[in-house]
């Protein structure tokens, strides 16, 4: 089963992707959940959508790291995807690091583009994007590739060391949720 294919098979991640541009927001991508999620439960001969609890999107705009220039983005696409009744998670990357010690204790670096943002999931197999393109098409971020995606194997990963009982318990819910993931600890 081919990634891109699962994700658009969730009919919400195909509207998103399909208005992402309109949003203005600049390198906006749709990452995470709502993108691997949709393999696995292909391959679990599941929905594409099931058991998706949010649709996050990361963007990176440097030239404006205040929480506003944040907040007007997120109320855009509040408004763009109204319709879609589901819940949208929209992060500026760019200003990450302003709020993640206060939230998760720990440093974090500043990022210098959105594919920074997406290699830093606590496990490498969730590191996937997927960004629109100009002359259409769309682009897929994975960092590590989709191997270990595809193959269910759920490793921390080592280009961001956060605390390994995080990840541990990320690992362990999706387990839970897809039984035949593996956690592979090297």
């Amino acid at each position: 089963m081919d990634l891109i294919t699962a994700a658009l098979a969730n009919p919400i991640n195909r509207k998103i992707l399909e208005r992402l541009p309109a949003l203005g927001a600049p390198n906006a991508c749709l990452v995470a959940g709502s993108v691997y999620q949709a393999l696995w439960n292909a391959l679990s001969g599941r929905p594409a959508a099931e058991g998706v609890k949010d649709y996050d999107l990361f963007y990176f705009d440097g030239g404006d790291l205040s929480y506003e220039a944040e907040d007007a983005i997120i109320r855009r696409a509040q408004a763009l995807f109204a319709d879609l009744d589901v819940l949208v998670d929209v992060k500026n990357q760019a200003r990450v690091h302003l709020w993640y010690p206060a939230r998760f204790g720990g440093d974090y670096p500043q990022l210098t583009r959105v594919e920074d943002g997406i290699a830093r999931f606590l496990v490498r197999s969730t590191c996937i994007g997927m960004m629109p393109q100009v002359e259409g098409g769309l682009r897929l971020i994975a960092p590590f590739g989709i191997e270990e995606t595809r193959h269910g194997e759920l490793r921390p990963n080592a280009l961001w060391r956060p605390p390994i009982e995080r990840f541990r318990a990320k690992a362990a819910s999706y387990v839970a949720r897809w039984p035949w993931l593996r956690i592979v600890e090297e």
